[in-house]
């Protein structure tokens, strides 16, 4: 018979034992408190989470298409002396100068019509015009005869010759300054006194010695009025000043915004005058609708240079969106695997996608295996000019990605998952390129204008410039050197 003390105790633990089993729980109970907490601050299956670098963009798209490229648009002007005569011909005419008074310029006695007779003829040399001016001129004029006073008259034909220094201002009028050189006589003056022709040769001669200040001054008025330099260059202006659609597909258009205009000196060749007109400004290329731009009616002032270049540059852009150079990067590396520290471990990447944080690009890659989750690379892209891609250089882990990588997958930093990305993700757009280029080309080649303004112009060399992140695409821009002539002929 088991004793009563002992049954009453029976089921019963002692306090010291509850006390001990009661502290065992609570440390069991923190222990794996403390290992749920510290397995879940670690990649769950090696699970990857590393903060995502924040998506930031120093330009916009407008932007890059709207730099602008100081350039000079060569304009080569060439005038027929055939033009000026025929513009001169056809402004002077009939009576071109008289003296109705007998008794004006100190009562000369002396009064005269002066009329063209035939066509003006114009040669040039030594940077002077040469005028020769075939004339009839009618002349009555008061003798002193025995203390009487008898006016005669007289019609006689005359050539002039006149010499003209031909100058442009600053606001495109034409400025001369025009001599006599000599005359010759056609037909000779004479009167008749008491039946008898008398010449009067020397006498006239004075009189028209005496007047030949007003006739050049005429000269010099006619001259600037009917010889225009302003109509052909203001079209010119304007036509430059006209968009022109390089790319259709991609509704891309060439702009002149056209600044300051310069002009060297006058030369003359032969039966031709020959000066180079620059018009500086800046070339920008746009994308959309067509600019609307309204003729201008008035020229900047004209600034004279010893020379005029005939360089220009404008910048050729393409065009890759985020979403399509994420599908290139896919199609590329989804599904490629990389093993690590002889086969020790192993990931495959699963997805890409791609974003700008200023200069650089942000690739963020989907990746299984050893390790899960998603890893960030940054690099800079530029335009490979040899392979014609947008490529990337300095292409390594996100400082967030490389300390959490440290951590639990150092071997990921030191294999070549980043090298093997910076060396295979390339972006073709060199097809956008060589497109805007041929067309550009094409708008450059012997491309009438307008009736007698012909461009004509080339590329010389393409030069990259630099890849811009913006919020919606990456845009290469690569510069076109090269020459651009606006041939105007003639006076219209």
């Amino acid at each position: 018979m088991v004793p009563r003390k002992l049954r009453l105790s029976e089921g019963l633990l002692p306090q010291r034992y509850i006390r001990i089993s009661l502290w065992i729980s609570v440390r069991l109970g923190a222990s794996l408190w403390l290992s749920f907490f510290v397995l879940s601050c670690q990649p769950s299956g090696n699970r990857l989470n590393p903060k995502a670098p924040k998506e930031a963009y120093n330009t916009t798209e407008m932007e890059v298409r709207n730099e602008r490229f100081l350039s000079t648009v060569h304009v080569p002007v060439s005038i027929a002396l055939g033009d000026v005569e025929r513009q001169i011909n056809a402004q002077v005419n009939g009576l071109i100068y008289e003296d109705n008074s007998l008794e004006d310029n100190n009562r000369d006695q002396f009064m005269t019509k002066v009329w063209k007779r035939g066509t003006i003829l114009v040669t040039a040399q030594d940077s002077l015009f040469h005028f020769t001016v075939p004339l009839r001129i009618w002349v009555k004029a008061g003798m002193s005869v025995l203390g009487f006073t008898q006016y005669k008259e007289t019609e006689f034909e005359i050539d002039l010759r006149f010499k003209t220094k031909f100058d442009l201002d600053r606001d495109w009028s034409v400025h001369t300054q025009t001599q006599a050189d000599g005359y010759g006589w056609v037909r000779r003056p004479t009167i008749s006194v008491v039946g008898v022709n008398i010449p009067i040769t020397n006498f006239v001669g004075r009189m028209i010695d005496k007047n030949l200040g007003d006739i050049t001054k005429t000269i010099d008025q006619q001259v600037r009025r009917n010889v225009d330099l302003r109509t052909p260059v203001l079209k010119a202006w304007n036509t430059l000043r006209e968009p022109y659609l390089l790319s259709e597909k991609y509704r891309t258009y060439l702009q002149v915004v056209p600044k300051r205009v310069l002009i060297t000196p006058l030369r003359f060749e032969g039966r031709v005058i020959r000066a180079t007109i620059g018009i500086e400004g800046y070339t920008l290329t746009t994308t959309g609708t067509k600019p609307d731009v309204h003729p201008a009616v008035s020229l900047p002032d004209l600034t004279v240079v010893s020379q005029v270049k005939d360089d220009f540059q404008i910048g050729l852009l393409s065009e890759a969106s985020y979403p399509e150079v994420a599908k290139i990067a896919a199609e590329e590396f989804v599904g490629k695997s990389f093993s690590f520290s002889d086969n020790r471990y192993t990931v495959t990447i699963t997805s890409m996608d791609l974003y700008g944080q200023n200069d650089n690009l942000i690739i963020k890659a989907g990746i299984k295996g050893t390790i899960n989750g998603d890893v960030y690379l940054r690099g800079r892209p530029y335009y490979d000019a040899h392979d014609q891609t947008i490529s990337l250089k300095d292409l390594q882990f996100d400082l967030d990605t490389k300390n959490v990588l440290a951590r639990s997958a150092s071997w990921l930093l030191k294999g070549t998952f980043a090298r093997t990305l910076e060396k295979q993700l390339t972006i073709p757009v060199g097809s956008q390129i060589a497109d805007m280029q041929k067309r550009l080309q094409q708008q450059l080649k012997n491309n009438q204008l307008a009736k007698g303004v012909v461009i004509n112009g080339q590329i010389d060399e393409i030069k990259p410039d630099q890849v811009y992140l913006t919020p919606t695409a990456l845009l290469a821009v690569v510069n076109a050197h090269g020459r651009i002539n606006v041939k105007v002929e003639g006076l219209q």
